[in-house]
């Protein structure tokens, strides 16, 4: 903001004391005894918050400023090692769910009035510098022209792994962005066989240098498996549909609900929370594969007293 004084307001300075009053009524006059460079600070107080009097500096304006609740000036505040660490994760938060822009707000108001210590503030500004925006930029790209491309990427294991990309989109699962893909290669995939060309790969370890343009058809979409589900006691009532519900019926003693499924990862864990009030029907891969989930889980809790 922007506070123009032109003419309603003088300041007269004169041996270090500045007066200010009302021109060309007089209302209210404050004589104030400074420091000698006190009157050269409190103006670039005022310009660095663009107060001024036609083109220069108002000390009056900055006053009124502070006054009136407008500005506020002093020391930076301290924060705690818990403050600052929720900040850091509130920053990982909005960067991984695609809101940059207001992460570097954030880190903006951390840097200019935080009290941090110079490792933090450096640890903060790479934490921009990697944001996922420009990757995603360049996601977008070649997905709207749909241009097939190579994937360099390395894994939770530290692994580098090459993928021949010819159909994605970035989807949000559990408040993170990932890219879904569709890729030529199914080694190591431990989806079932209907799905085994899908992958799903975290943004924030993408490179644009590894996103590389190739001679491949782009395909018209995903694969994809329609699930059937009975959901049983309060979730008969107390379940939401979801985006990618295709039918929903309540019946007698359970609900009925049909959801296209392109990976197995993550439906699984949507429906993880229900436990025995939810019971996949069909189709029979992804009912078997939930059913050696279950075997694994009980085998595990089987050998513990």
């Amino acid at each position: 903001m922007r506070y123009a004084y032109s003419g309603t307001k003088k300041v007269g300075v004169q041996a270090n004391v500045i007066t200010f009053f009302e021109m060309p009524r007089k209302k209210d006059t404050i004589t104030l005894s400074v420091p000698p460079g006190t009157k050269e600070k409190l103006e670039a107080i005022a310009e660095q918050n663009q107060i001024y009097w036609g083109k220069k500096p108002s000390v009056s304006g900055l006053l009124g400023a502070i006054a009136q609740g407008e500005l506020s000036v002093g020391q930076p505040f301290q924060l705690n090692r818990v403050q600052i660490e929720s900040l850091r994760q509130a920053l990982k938060n909005l960067i991984d769910a695609g809101h940059p822009d207001h992460a570097q707000v954030l880190m903006s108001l951390l840097l200019e009035r935080g009290a941090l210590e110079m490792p933090l503030k450096q640890e903060l500004l790479r934490t921009i510098d990697q944001t996922t925006e420009s990757v995603r930029v360049r996601l977008n790209q070649l997905i709207e022209h749909q241009q097939p491309f190579l994937l360099t990427y390395q894994n939770s294991q530290d692994e580098t792994l090459v993928f021949t990309v010819r159909f994605a989109q970035i989807k949000l699962y559990e408040k993170r962005l990932y890219l879904q893909t569709w890729c030529k290669e199914i080694i190591d995939s431990e989806d079932i066989p209907e799905l085994q060309h899908h992958r799903c790969f975290r943004l924030d370890r993408m490179q644009n240098k590894y996103l590389l343009p190739i001679e491949e058809p782009w395909r018209e979409g995903f694969d994809e498996v329609e699930v059937q589900l009975h959901l049983y006691g309060w979730l008969k009532k107390a379940y939401e549909p979801k985006p990618d519900d295709i039918a929903d019926e309540i019946r007698d003693d359970y609900r009925w609900v049909k959801r296209r499924v392109i990976n197995t990862f993550w439906f699984f864990r949507s429906i993880a929370p229900y436990y025995a009030d939810c019971e996949i029907i069909a189709p029979a891969s992804v009912r078997q594969r939930h059913q050696e989930h279950i075997a694994k889980l009980s085998q595990l809790y089987g050998d513990r007293p």
